[in-house]
């Protein structure tokens, strides 16, 4: 069985529709051609500033849409290499190309264009590997700047992607809950941190490959990288060790911060953190049970619940 759960792994890391369009655009070099998605219209499989790299050798590296148009839009490409000009495109409703349907009955418009600034792809690069927000300003021509973050759309001078860093989750407990929602995480492709005083806790995360850190100090929590875009999440069944942490992570960055536990360990949880003198508007943030689904007992089950509700949170 893992061996089979590791080829579905490796099969789904590998489709083209799940690789990055703009590391490939910078990895793929000269003649790459970047496919954006500039607007919708009616039901459309992805939104706005969604894009796609087509490279010379016919690679292709992101999507527009479930595969509708994407061998169209490699021919493109290849008109784009070499008359060195931008296309404009309009796919489904309205569109020229009648053979060309979108199954969802909306259009889409879409941006074929050679990059003009490989800099402006590194410094894109650069600014998500270091989780910062940041847009990328494509102007007439394929012309590229990286800018300080703004929401994706038209713009006066072209067109703006904006790029929020993705959610990173810190997951701190022992047992298997904690093993197996740092695994889903992991196996998601999210970045994320298992954090644990236990050694067969950590032991087990390892080998599904997982990135953990041992707790010592509780000072160390200032060290762990916790930004606006960071999920914290608690997995003990020894409650004992929850209060010093919670204390540290309200102060923190996080946009979601939630703890395992029934409504009456909820009650408790908060009632010794306001002896502990955490304001009541700090512990407010705390969340628990966590989950959108009531009561759930199975390690599984429980870390999908929970999944789920830090994604419908984050924005």
């Amino acid at each position: 069985m893992a061996d089979v759960l590791d080829m579905m792994r490796s099969s789904l890391a590998g489709h083209p529709a799940l690789l990055d369009p703009w590391r490939a655009a910078l990895d793929w070099g000269e003649g790459t051609v970047l496919a954006v998605l500039t607007a919708t219209h009616g039901p459309a499989y992805r939104l706005a500033g969604a894009a796609a790299a087509i490279a010379a050798d016919g690679r292709f590296a992101g999507a527009i849409t479930s595969g509708c148009v994407e061998a169209d839009i490699t021919l493109r490409a290849a008109e784009v290499r070499r008359t060195g000009e931008p296309l404009r495109l309009r796919y489904g409703e309205g569109s020229p190309f009648l053979d060309l349907r979108l199954p969802c009955g909306g259009a889409i418009e879409v941006e074929l264009f050679l990059p003009c600034d490989r800099g402006a792809l590194a410094k894109l690069d650069a600014a998500r590997r270091d989780r910062e927000p940041v847009a990328l300003h494509i102007a007439p021509g394929g012309a590229l700047t990286c800018a300080p973050y703004r929401e994706t759309g038209p713009t006066p001078e072209g067109y703006a992607i904006g790029f929020q860093p993705d959610i990173r989750f810190v997951v701190f407990g022992a047992g298997p809950e904690a093993i197996v929602f740092a695994s889903l995480v992991h196996d998601l492709g999210y970045d994320h941190l298992l954090v644990s005083h236990d050694h067969a806790c950590l032991d087990a995360a390892r080998e599904s490959g997982c990135q953990t850190q041992r707790l010592t100090r509780l000072d160390d929590i200032a060290a762990l990288r916790v930004d606006p875009r960071t999920a914290a999440v608690l997995f003990y069944h020894d409650h004992d060790y929850e209060p010093e942490i919670l204390r540290r992570l309200v102060r923190s960055e996080a946009f979601y911060i939630g703890a395992q536990g029934s409504r009456a360990t909820q009650a408790a949880r908060l009632m010794r953190l306001h002896e502990l003198g955490v304001p009541e508007a700090d512990t407010a943030r705390i969340q628990g049970p966590i989950g959108v689904l009531p009561s759930s007992r199975d390690p599984r089950t429980l870390a999908i619940s929970a999944l789920a509700e830090i994604i419908g949170q984050a924005g």
